[in-house]
């Protein structure tokens, strides 16, 4: 980060995220264990099966699914099954089930929580794998697996979009175009946000257990006969009739926005999870979720880190539902997460954001064909896998026309050409905001760009009134990283969030359109003598991710405020010096907020908070 860059998240988890994910990344003898076939698994073999099913095939590689079913009449204590594959065909990486192989003969054991099976029941495991063989000579338990092995049958297709008619404040009737099966569909799920509410055998269904005025989102999948189901069709919205105005949206008489970013690289180092936005008690009390961040490359929106996004598999005890994945449900990881949480929250709306610190440099290439880059926006955030997970797009584009990161020369006009697009491509339906710059100084980053005529296709600017100053001057002055408003002394005139709102108000963009950012981190320096701002540093001091920044979880005990400036809380302990938000500096902020007519406030971001939500709960109570 570069000094004079208000607003300039800092992005720096980012290489942290990728580097933990190369740690999954490890050589297939790594990720399998060695089994020993059960005591008596001959004596079993006579009353279980196994049949065998490449769901996926890509040309390099395939994905294959076997499957166990106890056909007996008594338990099935444990299995163990053998099969061989011709050389060259070789199973790659492998999850519920323990594969080992000698040579070109594959062993799969059992996991402990899937070696009993009652009767009647069955479990599964997959693998991915590379070559063009199918397997032979398979034996369950030490027996045939009685001729059942079908690598022909293929999984349904996907069912078409559903429509919605009938609407009312209690139901409404979904129907859909029916899939196809080599062997025949047997029958559909019908999902709500997710969750699957009902089987049918027809391609149509009346949901007649929904509440007023509410949000829901159904797919459909088809299962075969053979109980194999496919990938889920599109999303359609349903919103049923009666219960008021939209909760959170500017503009609709519903109240202040209160929006949060969740960072997709917080569940590696962090440890920060969708549930916690749940557990902290945060959920009740906000409006929006900005996840963060997809990427901006080639003029296309694109998938960020997609192991965090759709692959990433949850445990019970850390599943916002107390529910795990398993290994074929067809999207797991934070989108998932997410699903869950709004199917429990249905008044909180999803944005996914694109760009952010590091990645901003991919919008000059964008803002040279709006159109098409809006189109693969679309079509990213509508992915049938995916499409009843988010409500929006958010634009972080650190700074049209000026630098960051890297320096953008799109012109003035390109913010509002980008929005108009996205806008036009979106619809009325959908969300479309943008994170954008404080700096209010003479000739700064507010005057580079048409932030007034982008703002008539925007819901709302997420201003980023936060890292005004900070440890990038290593020597100081010191100097609250997100004050209210000036002081005697600051380093900087209109380094404010008061300048901030100010300038975007007289350039045109209406207050309701304008949300003020709070930091839930601090910022600060250490080789400091002076308990007041102004004073001189020797450089950053010690943070746990970075040097020169902390989250408010942990600065609260650490390092105590020892006095406020500007509307924001410092402290000084030994040589260090800090800025950060409290509670009661964001009681303040709020107060301030709601007298200038703002939309609301939003953060950055969730992990830096309490885990009761301390921050998050000032923000809700201080815009009531």
């Amino acid at each position: 980060m570069s000094s004079g860059t208000p607003g300039g998240r800092g992005r720096r988890l980012r290489l942290r995220a990728l580097a933990g994910f190369t740690t999954l990344i490890l050589p297939f003898a790594a990720l399998v264990g060695l089994g020993s076939s059960p005591a008596g698994a001959a004596a079993s073999a006579a009353t279980a099966s196994a049949s065998y099913t490449k769901t996926q095939d890509w040309g390099t590689g395939f994905e294959g699914k076997w499957t166990v079913k106890n056909t007996g009449t008594a338990a099935l204590a444990g299995w163990t099954l053998e099969w061989d594959f011709p050389s060259g065909t070789k199973v790659t990486s492998a999850w519920d089930a323990d594969v080992t192989n000698s040579g070109d003969h594959w062993t799969a054991k059992n996991k402990s929580w899937a070696g009993s099976l009652a009767p009647g029941a069955s479990v599964s495991f997959g693998f991915n794998g590379t070559g063009t063989g199918s397997p032979a000579g398979c034996k369950l338990n030490g027996s045939s697996c009685d001729g059942t092995s079908v690598p022909g049958d293929n999984p349904p297709s996907a069912p078409g979009t559903p429509t919605a008619s009938a609407v009312t404040a209690t139901s409404a009737k979904l129907s859909w175009s029916a899939a196809t099966d080599d062997k025949g569909v047997k029958n559909y799920d019908v999902l709500r946000d997710g969750a699957k509410v009902a089987t049918v055998t027809t391609t149509s269904y009346t949901d007649n257990a929904l509440s007023a005025g509410t949000d829901y989102s159904y797919t459909v999948q088809a299962r075969d006969t053979a109980d194999q189901t496919g990938p889920v069709s599109g999303a359609v919205k349903v919103r049923t009739t009666g219960g008021g105005t939209d909760p959170g949206n500017p503009g609709t008489g519903g109240g202040k926005v209160k929006l949060g970013y969740f960072t997709e690289w917080g569940v590696y180092d962090r440890n920060y999870h969708v549930k916690n936005i749940a557990s902290s008690g945060s959920a009740s009390k906000i409006t929006h979720i900005n996840y963060s961040f997809g990427n901006v490359t080639g003029g296309k929106c694109v998938m960020g880190d997609s192991y965090a996004a759709t692959d990433k598999a949850y445990t019970a005890d850390q599943s916002v539902d107390g529910v795990a994945d398993t290994w074929d449900q067809p999207l797991r990881g934070n989108f998932n997460q997410l699903r869950k949480l709004k199917a429990k929250n249905p008044n909180i709306k999803v944005l996914w954001s694109f760009g952010g610190w590091t990645w901003s440099g991919g919008f000059t290439e964008a803002a040279k064909n709006p159109t098409a880059f809006a189109q693969s926006c679309k079509a990213l955030v509508e992915d049938p896998r995916w499409a009843d997970v988010f409500d929006g797009i958010d634009i972080d584009w650190e700074f049209p026309n000026a630098c960051g990161l890297s320096c953008d020369t799109s012109g003035p006009a390109a913010l509002k050409n980008v929005s108009t697009a996205l806008r036009s491509t979106f619809g009325k339906d959908y969300l479309v905001t943008a994170a954008i710059t404080a700096d209010a100084s003479a000739g700064g980053k507010i005057d580079a760009a048409d932030y007034a005529g982008a703002a008539q296709s925007l819901d709302w600017y997420n201003v980023m009134t936060y890292d005004f100053f900070g440890a990038w001057d290593a020597k100081g002055p010191t100097a609250p990283h997100s004050p209210l408003t000036s002081y005697n002394g600051i380093p900087k005139a209109g380094f404010t969030s008061a300048d901030a709102i100010a300038k975007l108000k007289a350039q045109g963009v209406p207050a309701s359109k304008l949300l003020l950012g709070i930091g839930f981190y601090g910022r600060g320096w250490t080789g400091v003598t002076q308990d007041a701002p102004g004073g001189t540093a020797t450089g950053a001091a010690p943070g746990k991710y970075e040097a020169g920044i902390e989250d408010y979880k942990v600065l609260k005990t650490a390092c105590p405020a020892t006095g406020t400036v500007g509307g924001t809380a410092y402290a000084h302990c030994g040589t260090n010096w800090w800025s950060y938000d409290t509670p009661a500096t964001i009681a303040s902020k709020m107060s301030w907020a709601k007298a200038q007519g703002l939309g609301g406030a939003f953060f950055w971001e969730f992990s830096g908070d309490t885990s009761n939500g301390e921050l998050v709960t000032a923000i809700s109570d201080g815009l009531k």
